[in-house]
């Protein structure tokens, strides 16, 4: 399958400074890719060169195997983006149907191909009953969404995301999350950067982690979480949990355990599913009643945050 994002190299500099400095990046057909690291880490500039707004210095940018040529237009690859960054103009004295349509014919699309279009974007993004409001109306999540809109209008086949749920309410950060989710059930394929990471756990198949301009890991999600991630086991029992504890201590795959406020027992386990079986029928045979064995995955933050402890210790 073609990549719908690959880069070879890709360096931007400023003066000086390295912002983007040979990044190697390769983004699967219809994933949801998380880019992720701390402010100054190159983010921004690594999706502005791949939305073609900011030119390379080196390096360089395929989309779905079509390699961008610096210092051309390169029109035809340009249709197949969508970028919303974090800091776009909305029109406020202009109602949504009237935006819309300003940047669908940006895109040379007409009637009834643009009206048909409209309908489908707005019903999308949850706005049919704000088409004919004006923008400065609408609450900023819905400002959000009708950004999202505009910037699929004209039916990209990549869709870039700067930062797109910074100051969002939980509320509509969710629908925001759902609307990309139905966007790559059609086939879109979808970058998205935010610090806020457990959101991105939520719905991403891959994460990238930038750290001063280098990409330092790009892995699907779920082997991210099996190569740096322990399972964090929550057990509960109707005997005491200091027994249980107790029959942890010498299991050569238990880290460590704690016994909570709220009455339940925590274990940092570095074992697989299989292992984590084992350990439960471990306890069932030593006669201790369990009534709750819930393991899960460690967190991406404490991930990201681990990542860049051993990156800087």
């Amino acid at each position: 399958m073609t990549l719908a994002i690959a880069t070879q190299h890709l360096t931007k500099q400023f003066n000086e400074q390295l912002a983007v400095n040979e990044v190697g990046l390769e983004i699967e057909t219809g994933e949801i890719y998380g880019l992720i690291g701390p402010n100054g880490a190159g983010k921004t500039t690594l999706i502005r060169m791949l939305a073609a707004v900011e030119e390379p210095t080196a390096g360089e940018i395929f989309i779905a195997g079509q390699r961008w040529i610096r210092g051309q237009a390169n029109p035809e690859l340009k249709r197949q983006i969508g970028f919303l960054p974090d800091d776009f103009p909305l029109y406020e004295d202009l109602t949504v149907r009237h935006y819309l349509e300003y940047f669908g014919r940006l895109y040379f699309l007409n009637d009834p191909d643009l009206s048909q279009r409209l309908d489908r974007v707005v019903a999308l993004v949850h706005l049919d009953e704000k088409k004919d409001s004006l923008i400065g109306t609408l609450s900023r999540g819905m400002k959000q969404r009708l950004s999202l809109a505009r910037s699929i209008i004209h039916r990209p086949t990549l869709l870039l995301l700067d930062e797109p749920v910074s100051g969002l309410d939980p509320i509509a950060r969710v629908q925001f999350r759902d609307i990309l989710k139905n966007l790559q059930a059609e086939g879109m394929t979808v970058l998205i950067s935010s610090h806020i990471l457990s959101d991105l756990a939520e719905f991403c198949s891959s994460i990238g982690i930038m750290e001063l301009g280098r990409m330092v890991e790009s892995a699907p999600l779920q082997d991210l979480y099996a190569r740096q991630g322990h399972q964090l086991i929550s057990i509960d029992s109707i005997e005491d949990l200091t027994l249980v504890q107790n029959h942890l201590v010498d299991y050569p795959l238990v880290q460590s355990s704690e016994i909570t406020n709220k009455g339940k027992l925590f274990v940092n386990f570095s074992g697989n599913e299989a292992e984590a079986a084992a350990l439960l029928r471990s306890l069932i045979e030593s006669g201790i009643a369990i009534t709750e064995f819930t393991p899960t995955h460690e967190t991406l933050e404490n991930i990201f945050f681990k990542m860049g402890h051993q990156k800087t210790s």
